[in-house]
């Protein structure tokens, strides 16, 4: 399995740097390739501007389309190519990060700004009738998998249904379903670990044992069972779920959920 591991903490020593090594060491030790960008050692840039598309930048800047041009002419930065051709190269992706106000932190919201170019990871595909482009379960990225490793200072029970930060699935979402699922990469259940501000290095022990078994197991997890925009869920062009198929009591961002 070749993995692509993107990290965004600005510490080494600290606990993401520490589940960042434990992962690069037990998928070497299985026998996978791994790669990794760590972000905050790269220095990268994490904002969009006319820089990113030389001569095919408009003024006004128009994001989307100059990022499009300059991906069909094969202009973007290089920073931002070797980030597009980790991504082709990649069968699994893990993204390592701390929960910062409820989000990933800005060095990596910044990486998918400028690397999730339009005609590489969107604008791809038939739109037509009865296909809205390919996305949601199809795209540039699909058949790869992806895993997000986050940790989160406050307990989980502030992270359920009734707790006051909402349902930890809930804050990922935009993450799992609008930036991963949408060019198609399949999504594994994320592993959090909660009340990481308090955990002491006896706790870490009985973590690392955990991530590593989830880590073993990459291969053989189920992903998240997202709907497929284009497989007869969603009526063509509104993009609307059909009536009756939403299971019984289930709203919000669980309609999106086949099952």
């Amino acid at each position: 399995m070749k993995t692509l591991i993107v990290y965004a903490h600005p510490e080494p020593k600290s606990l993401n740097g520490s589940l960042k090594d434990l992962a690069v060491s037990t998928l070497e030790s299985a026998g996978h390739e791994v790669r990794v960008s760590d972000l905050y050692a790269m220095n990268w840039k994490a904002v969009v501007d006319a820089a990113d598309y030389g001569p095919d930048a408009s003024s006004p800047l128009q994001v989307a389309r100059d990022s499009g041009r300059a991906f069909d002419a094969g202009r973007l930065t290089p920073d931002v190519l070797a980030e597009q051709e980790k991504l082709l190269w990649a069968e699994t992706v893990i993204f390592q990060f701390p929960l910062w106000w409820y989000s990933m932190p800005a060095i990596l919201k910044g990486w998918v700004d400028r690397v999730f170019t339009f005609h590489f990871a969107y604008g791809v595909g038939e739109h037509s009738d009865t296909k809205y482009g390919e996305r949601f379960g199809e795209g540039t990225l699909a058949g790869r998998k992806a895993l997000l490793s986050v940790t989160a200072g406050g307990p989980e029970s502030h992270y359920t249904a009734r707790g006051i930060n909402g349902p930890i699935d809930d804050l990922l979402f935009p993450i799992h379903h609008g930036i991963l699922y949408y060019p198609g990469i399949e999504v594994l259940p994320p592993f959090v670990l909660y009340g990481t501000d308090r955990m002491t290095d006896e706790d870490y022990l009985d973590v690392a044992k955990v991530w590593e078994q989830r880590l073993l197991t990459l291969e053989s997890t189920e992903p998240i069972p997202f709907r497929r925009q284009n497989f007869g869920d969603y009526e063509i062009p509104s993009l609307h779920l059909k009536e009756g198929l939403e299971p019984a009591g289930r709203t919000g961002f669980g309609l999106h959920l086949r099952g």
